[in-house]
């Protein structure tokens, strides 16, 4: 199978540290990069993690705060400089085009690519990207000011043809796109073959949540049901989670209930505010309700 796999690039809160960076990370699915937010020193974390930056073709920014989007700017002019020509693609809050333009006047005079900015409703649940393989979609969250998470989807794959089949039926190779696709096959004395005989089942769509900033929201179960890779976000511990709702942000119990009812195959938690010197705290009480639960750290690779 192509691969898909989720690099955090930063996973902190609000302030960046010694110990995390602003909030970013990279999706790959086969040989296509989608960058999910982009805060300050994004870049550098690139360079670390060995992801190309001129495989990132879209850039997916979930809200208007500083931490998930102050590193964009600078990320232009880099691809810039480096004598990008390919579009980049920017999908956001309409704010976003006119607060960043200014600054893209000022700073990336004469950029030899063209940058195509998509507004999306962070209140409606809608598919905001697809190509032939996979779909993104929005997830409504619950923040202090408009915020998105995404859905990333595979679509369903093709069956398998099985090649000792194909070769005892004698099955010309123009039809073999067909029967990839379901289609029987009739020999020429008139013998139908069914698909289940002359393939193997496809192999299983994967998908993949990201879910930050946000109180918990489980409305959005519906779309997070069963899904192999969630990130949520869990600034705080249970100890604070007062400071959680006043903020709109979720605790890591918050985050482990969300994985538990939406019965999601793995969790990873992150977003962790700078008063925490061990993350373990948060993941010790995720763990206790979601045993499947991991930390996101910079430099982290997780596949799917």
């Amino acid at each position: 199978m192509e691969k898909f796999e989720v690099h955090i690039l930063g996973c902190g809160s609000a302030l960046p540290t010694t110990r995390h960076n602003a909030s970013s990370q990279v999706v790959r699915i086969g040989n296509k990069q989608f960058m999910i937010d982009c805060g300050e020193g994004t870049q550098l974390q690139l360079r670390k993690s060995h992801l190309h930056f001129s495989f990132i073709n879209h850039i997916f920014i979930s809200h208007l705060h500083g931490d998930h989007c102050f590193g964009l700017i600078g990320m232009i002019s880099t691809f810039g400089l480096l004598g990008r020509n390919a579009p980049l693609h920017i999908y956001a809050h309409p704010m976003l085009q006119k607060i960043i333009q200014p600054q893209m006047d000022f700073f990336c005079k004469e950029l030899p690519y063209h940058i195509e900015f998509h507004n999306i409703d962070p209140t409606q649940h809608k598919t905001i990207y697809e190509d032939k393989s996979i779909t993104v979609e929005t997830l409504p969250q619950k923040h202090r000011i408009p915020c998105c998470g995404f859905l990333f989807k595979e679509k369903p794959k093709k069956r398998h043809i099985i090649g000792e089949m194909m070769e005892y039926y004698n099955i010309p190779t123009y039809l073999r796109q067909g029967i990839k696709d379901g289609d029987d096959f009739t020999t020429t004395d008139g013998q139908i073959i069914p698909n289940d005989r002359l393939t193997r089942n496809a192999d299983p769509s994967r998908s993949y949540a990201y879910c930050s900033d946000t109180l918990p929201c489980p409305e959005n179960k519906i779309y997070l049901n069963e899904i192999n890779l969630l990130y949520h976000e869990a600034t705080f511990a249970e100890s604070e989670k007062g400071r959680a709702a006043e903020t709109y942000h979720s605790t890591a119990l918050q985050a482990a209930e969300i994985a538990l009812e939406a019965k999601v195959h793995k969790l990873i938690i992150g977003h962790f505010s700078s008063r925490y010197t061990d993350d373990n705290i948060l993941l010790d009480e995720a763990k206790e309700l979601f045993p499947n639960t991991e930390l996101a750290y910079e430099g982290a690779t997780f596949s799917i």
